[in-house]
């Protein structure tokens, strides 16, 4: 009995996937549902594509001081080697050949060759990249190429059939099968804008930049990341949903940059107890986000919102949380018209305001220490100031690479005094020879020296 269930699941569970695709099915008769006429239709539109970079290889011996200790000559230069990576991308304008990928694909990229599916190999270059949401746009100066439609990932389902299709291990044009397994998940990339489709269709590494595509044939994320002890597909993969990605480029396209939406708060979570202690007299608060500060001129103070007013909601999405608003906030552009709930005194209030625009602000290791050479630095990309330094790269074999500091760690302290901004990181390396940096990342905190 039990056989015959598992029989009559695995029939109606073809069924359904030929139903879903449109494609014509029979249980008992010769005519068997694939998926191959979908497949057909939409793979040409994905692209291989190769990255190369040209790394210095630093010499075991090349410390001056260690060489004078033991009276050897100066050390020759540093040899320098090409290396090369793989990774996907999706054709989504033939005409202009924009390109959509991961940022993670294309980052310190010197030279980027995508190639079809029918074998043609063109060079492509950068048009635009996000480190925050992990999108990149390139483009390529090619005829003949097809282009995949663009879906709404906003109505995907939990349960929705989807293909992958990308360059896993360097196979190129291999397609896996599955299901949505979740929306909405966060904190896979820690410093990121997520709001990630979560599939069990296989994904491994090199499926980067591929196209996570719906039963119509429509591009409804681009796959991201895998969480994997292995590093190897265990059914739990992430897309950045079609949305977002599309919203990304056209920024990209209309700026030649990203002009990302700033409150102009600083917050922390509260869940019910938090929120009962906060005097909200509102007992069906469970969750949300608490100003613990306001900027002066921002789109916070314009709106009227004061320190202790827990947000609860932004244009009707709830609010479960700080990260949840950074994230909501920070996929928006500035400009944008958003209505704010919050709780004050016990009372649901609204209020509206346009977006401010977060002021990134860079600069390179060099300019603050030695030990940093070969790294770049930004202000936390959040909702609000006072979040620390964060590495936006550090270029493998050099003085910062050596000492483990990687590209998403943000920093905290320096020689045990906090720093909030890189105005701070500046101010506390100045004249120091040893730098302790206490740095976050993931959900661990490291102590790093540099000399």
């Amino acid at each position: 009995m039990k056989n015959i269930r598992l029989h009559m699941a695995a029939a109606l569970l073809i069924l359904s996937t030929a139903v879903w695709a449109g494609i014509p099915a029979s249980i008992n008769g010769k005519e068997m549902p694939s998926l191959a006429p979908l497949v057909e239709e939409v793979s040409p539109a994905v692209v291989n594509i190769r990255v190369s970079q040209v790394v210095s290889q630093r010499n075991p011996l090349g410390d001056d001081a260690f060489r004078r200790f033991f009276g050897l000559p100066d050390a020759p230069p540093g040899r320098s080697r090409e290396v090369a990576s793989a990774g996907s991308g999706v054709i989504v304008d033939a005409e202009n050949g924009y390109i959509l990928t991961n940022h993670h694909v294309v980052e310190n990229a010197d030279e980027i060759q995508i190639s079809l599916r029918d074998g043609q190999v063109f060079d492509a270059e950068i048009v635009g990249s996000d480190p925050a949401t992990d999108i990149a746009v390139i483009k390529v100066d090619a005829d003949g190429l097809k282009e995949m439609p663009i879906g709404d990932s906003d109505e995907v389902r939990v349960g929705d059939f989807v293909l992958a299709i990308g360059n896993p291990f360097g196979l190129s044009h291999t397609v896996t099968s599955g299901i949505v397994s979740a929306l909405g998940r966060m904190g896979i990339s820690r410093d990121g804008y997520e709001d990630f489709i979560q599939t069990d269709a296989s994904i491994n590494p090199g499926n980067s930049g591929g196209a996570l595509v719906n039963m119509r044939g429509e591009l409804v994320g681009i796959n991201s990341a895998i969480i994997s002890r292995t590093g190897g597909n265990v059914g739990i993969g992430f897309a950045v949903p079609s949305e977002i990605a599309q919203s990304i480029m056209r920024q990209l396209l209309d700026f030649g940059e990203i002009r990302r939406g700033l409150l102009g708060v600083s917050i922390q979570s509260v869940d019910a107890e938090a929120a009962r202690a906060l005097n909200t007299l509102n007992t069906d608060v469970t969750s949300g986000a608490v100003i613990t500060s306001v900027e002066s001129g921002s789109a916070a103070e314009k709106a009227g919102l004061e320190l202790g007013d827990i947000i609860i909601g932004v244009n009707d999405e709830k609010i479960d949380g700080a990260a949840k608003l950074r994230n909501t906030i920070g996929l928006m552009r500035s400009g944008d018209e958003v209505d704010i709930t919050f709780i004050r005194d016990g009372d649901r209030r609204n209020a509206t305001t346009a977006l401010g625009q977060q002021q990134i602000v860079q600069t390179v290791g060099a300019a603050i220490h030695p030990g940093l050479v070969g790294a770049q630095f930004a202000n936390g990309s959040v909702t609000a100031a006072g979040t620390g330094v964060e590495v936006i790269s550090v270029e493998a074999g050099s003085p910062a690479a050596q000492r483990d500091l990687r590209a998403g760690d943000v920093i905290k302290a320096v020689n045990r005094r906090a720093v909030r901004n890189l105005a701070e990181l500046n101010e506390r390396a100045e004249g120091q020879t040893i730098l302790f940096l206490l740095v976050q990342r993931g959900d661990r905190s490291l102590m790093l020296q540099f000399r």
